[in-house]
């Protein structure tokens, strides 16, 4: 039985199947062109340059393929990658679905769906009611199947929901020991804050930003959703209601550098901001660790400023 990615070592021969997560093809200084291609499988990404790439290989190495994969696995920048010594499209009798080699979700679908429901039946206050309910008729398949990111956080299939609702989980939690916090208002914001993504990505196969994610972003596209079901909902979209539950989903960011347009305002947008934080860095520093053996460091973390982590021999 083949290893998957994550399981070779520096100087281990790789050949494998891998799915082309990314590709972008490049000059070297001399105006040599190469591709820039981050392969993926189960175990999560390793990134390779096939050198001197040819005109089909750029024509045919593009995201969402499966090849069979040669190499040897090296570093770089104490970051692992792949020194590719051949690659190619799979053939008849290979591997050759994607989905086959995609990262999911510790959680099953059919789970969160209905966890799902039970967080919008919890929302007591009827406009945030009927609007979360509203948007999820709309984009309810997506939200389950879509990764929260392309390459950071939740970057596999299913990831958009399961971190979605682990901040639900967390939001619930934390009301009990801090009352003062209006539960609905933290439980709207944490099931709708990255509902844009759904439009921001393309999907969970070689996951790439669409031109709307490019240009316009999550944040301000699930804003949109919220004044446009709100309109057909025909509510006062100046009611405080309506202004205070776009506001937390605006400011989920926290600075506006990150990305929201307005910094937290309200204890419910900081707490959200804060709980967004948490949970995006856990499944990163989890992720990391993982792959490290006990008694070392993982590799860098990009989304955590690139630091290393030190697992313990307690966490084997």
């Amino acid at each position: 039985m083949k290893k998957l990615l994550a399981e070779y070592q520096d100087t281990e021969h790789i050949d494998n199947f891998a799915l082309i997560k990314a590709a972008e093809v490049r000059l070297t200084k001399t105006g040599k062109t190469y591709i820039s291609i981050l392969f993926s499988d189960r175990s999560g990404d390793l990134p390779g340059n096939l050198w001197d790439a040819t005109d089909e290989q750029i024509k045919t190495l593009i995201p969402g393929k499966v090849v069979s994969l040669q190499g040897v696995r090296g570093s770089y920048r104490d970051q692992p990658q792949i020194q590719i010594t051949h690659v190619r499209l799979t053939e008849a009798g290979e591997p050759d679905s994607p989905s086959d080699f995609m990262t999911h979700a510790p959680i099953k679908e059919a789970e969160m769906s209905e966890e799902l429901s039970d967080f919008i039946l919890s929302i007591a206050n009827p406009t945030w009611n009927r609007l979360v309910r509203k948007l999820f008729t709309q984009y309810n398949d997506l939200f389950l199947k879509y990764p929260a990111a392309k390459m950071n956080h939740h970057a596999f299939g299913g990831g958009l929901a399961f971190h979605s609702l682990s901040i639900a989980k967390l939001a619930k939690n934390l009301v009990l020991q801090y009352p003062q916090l209006n539960q609905d208002l933290l439980i709207s914001g944490a099931l709708l804050h990255d509902l844009g993504k759904v439009i921001e990505l393309s999907g969970p196969i070689a996951t790439q930003y669409t031109l709307a994610g490019n240009l316009i972003g999550h944040i301000t596209l699930i804003d949109e959703q919220i004044v446009l079901a709100a309109n057909e909902l025909h509510f006062d979209l100046q009611s405080e209601e309506m202004i205070i539950l776009r506001h937390v989903v605006l400011a989920h960011h926290g600075l506006l550098e990150f990305g929201s347009p307005v910094r937290p305002a309200l204890m419910e947008a900081e707490v959200l901001h804060q709980l967004d934080e948490l949970d995006a860095g856990i499944q990163m520093m989890t992720g990391a660790l993982e792959k490290t053996n006990s008694g070392s460091f993982s590799d860098k973390v990009f989304g955590l400023d690139n630091r290393k982590f030190y697992k313990t021999e307690e966490d084997d």
